[in-house]
């Protein structure tokens, strides 16, 4: 897409090239469901309709809206946008794909982090409040990690949820 975009509208200058170019893509993310043919259509009837009006977002297509030239590349540009749309949309799942992958990946490391950390005294205080709450036989805190820490405190959750909002 940006390979074309170099080769089209070697009329404009920078900015009107770059706010045409941002409206036509805007414009085919919005129909996606249309062809190329009908996005032209479209964007040539409303940009007619806002002149008529006195109102156009580009007053410089004006004199160039009918120009063979200027319609080749916005046909080109327009094709470029609805392929480039289409391939982002067929990589979603790869992308989803990935994203899961990475999130594991982090959680990952993240329990290996806290497996060599020792636990916070946050952690060492509320560990102990459940085992007495519960009258539970705790294990050693001197040689835990934070994630044995964690684990015990989910474990000791899990087996009295129902009594777990009691804590005081």
């Amino acid at each position: 897409m940006y390979e074309v975009k170099s080769r089209i509208y070697k009329d404009l200058n920078r900015v009107q090239k770059t706010g045409l170019c941002n409206f036509l893509r805007a414009l085919v993310k919005a129909n996606m469901v249309l062809s190329v043919d009908e996005i032209l259509d479209k964007f040539l009837s409303d940009e007619r309709y806002y002149e008529e009006l006195g109102a156009s977002k580009f007053e410089f297509l004006s004199e160039v809206l009918e120009d063979s030239d200027f319609l080749n590349d916005t046909r080109l540009y327009l094709a470029e946008c609805k392929k480039y749309y289409e391939y982002k949309k067929s990589q979603a799942p790869v992308r989803a794909a990935q994203k899961e992958f990475e999130k594991k990946k982090r959680k990952f490391l993240q329990e290996v982090k806290m497996s060599k950390e020792k636990p916070t005294k946050k952690q060492i205080y509320y560990y102990e409040k459940l085992c007495k709450r519960y009258n539970i036989e705790g294990i050693d805190v001197e040689f835990a990690s934070r994630l044995d820490m964690k684990n015990e405190i989910e474990r000791i959750i899990d087996e009295h949820s129902r009594d777990y909002k009691n804590i005081d």
